[in-house]
């Protein structure tokens, strides 16, 4: 199993209460079986679930999950640093509605890096999306207490999320106008020209910009300097669409100016408005490679299938990305553990 595929199908198994085998994990390279982010992956299921059984022979190379009840509670977890706590936290998303009690998640490491979704992108899309299934309350927050860039890390991030019974269907069939967009600018020493040079782009587009910068000092700051941009549009209907650039370890990659950096979000984030799927997930661009993974183990673990159709653009439509409409009859999922009042 690719490696991108061994979150979903871990995730799917928890849910779905269905033993996974994964075999040949990274069998035929130089350095065979799970690496330290994954196994880290794997002991946060052990530690939100009850019961769960897993065992992974000598090489690494095969893993058996048996998983136990979702419980959630109060749980803390050192997230490994290859990965940042994105990595980890979109599970935790997944997870958490159908615990048994709260989850009141405090996970520790690398808050922004180049590879994953920052806690900042996740906390401006995801959280409203799960809000349109019906997941909202006091008790849905992602709260970022102190910040971690790679490669040390240092970060620290409060995720809390109540349990619900079932979800809301929903429809994502019209994105809407972008009425305003959001920031969230990382650094000590650079975020104002990074802010300046990204409004000196969507300011042509749109007058209702607002960057925050994170100044956060100290023991706060985490162990490793970096910067970092996220960049959030949002619709009148409500739909939110997410751009970020993270600054890579010092010593790797080509240096890149602030203003470039800058700039290169909002081109970002304006690629993202032109290419927006009708059915938009706020965090999963278009139906790439990843999406249609995700919708077979989708099939393997619920049976559910989705039918996707090329849209025709009408002609009074604003040119864009081609558009994709899928949809599918849900698996009509309860939450299992939670205690019927």
């Amino acid at each position: 199993v690719a490696s991108l595929c061994f979150r979903q199908r871990l995730v799917l198994s928890t849910l779905s209460r269905k033993r996974e085998k994964i075999l040949n994990i990274r069998s035929k390279d130089d350095n065979p079986g799970l690496r330290d982010f994954e196994a880290s992956f794997v002991r946060l299921l052990d530690k939100v679930t009850n019961g769960t059984r897993i065992e992974i022979n000598q090489t690494g190379t095969v893993l058996f999950y048996q998983p136990g009840l979702l419980y959630g509670g109060s749980v803390e977890h050192e997230c490994n640093v290859q990965r940042s706590i994105g990595y980890y936290l979109e599970a935790l998303l997944m997870l958490a509605p159908f615990g048994k009690t709260l989850l009141r998640a405090v996970l520790k490491g690398v808050t922004n890096d180049p590879t994953d979704p920052s806690v900042d992108l996740l906390k401006v899309t995801a959280i409203p999306l799960m809000k349109k299934f019906g997941i909202d309350g006091a008790g849905l927050e992602i709260k970022v207490l102190k910040r971690g860039m790679t490669p040390a890390g240092g970060g620290e991030v409060l995720f809390t999320c109540p349990v619900r019974r079932s979800m809301k269907p929903v429809q994502l069939t019209e994105p809407g106008k972008i009425k305003r967009i959001r920031g969230t600018a990382i650094s000590l020493q650079m975020a104002n020209r990074i802010v300046d040079s990204a409004r000196s782009i969507l300011n042509k587009f749109i007058p209702d910009i607002y960057i925050y910068t994170d100044h956060m000092k100290g023991a706060s700051s985490g162990k490793s300097a970096g910067f970092g941009l996220t960049l959030v549009a949002e619709t009148v209907n409500g739909t939110f669409l997410g751009a970020e650039v993270m600054s890579t370890p010092q010593g790797q990659g080509d240096p890149v100016l602030p203003e470039d950096f800058g700039r290169n979000c909002a081109k970002l984030l304006l690629e993202e408005v032109y290419r927006v799927s009708i059915t938009k997930h706020t965090f999963v661009s278009g139906v790439d490679r990843y999406v249609i993974e995700f919708l077979r183990h989708i099939r393997d673990f619920f049976q559910i299938m989705f039918k996707i159709e090329q849209q025709k653009p009408g002609e009074d439509e604003q040119k864009g990305g081609e558009k994709v409409l899928m949809t599918c009859v849900g698996a009509g999922y309860s939450n299992i553990s939670k205690t019927i009042k």
